[in-house]
């Protein structure tokens, strides 16, 4: 990813993924990091951050996206990433 706006290392939570972004009149795909993050002294919220690759992008400027989030949104996210993936878990298996 040239021009990159997050840091990306051994510690980000996913450094490749297919990621796809929307808008008036264009949807466009790329690859993405994505990295869920905290202070590393008294953290007082999670950080969730998403960057798509710039290169493969022709509608949106090289950018990322963050989300803070509260201990109690952070458990509630998780909950529900854990619902989802058990519903596909399950449609795999049937």
């Amino acid at each position: 990813m040239a021009d990159r706006v997050l840091k990306v290392n051994a510690f980000t939570t996913f450094d490749l993924l297919d990621a796809r972004i929307e808008g008036h009149g264009f949807e466009e795909e790329a690859f993405a990091t994505l990295n869920v993050r905290t202070a590393r002294n008294d953290p007082e919220e999670v950080s969730l951050d998403l960057e798509l690759d710039n290169t493969q992008l022709d509608s949106v400027p090289a950018h990322a996206d963050r989300v803070s989030l509260s201990a109690a949104e952070a458990r509630t996210l998780a909950a529900e990433l854990q619902q989802a993936a058990e519903r596909v878990d399950e449609a795999g298996d049937a």
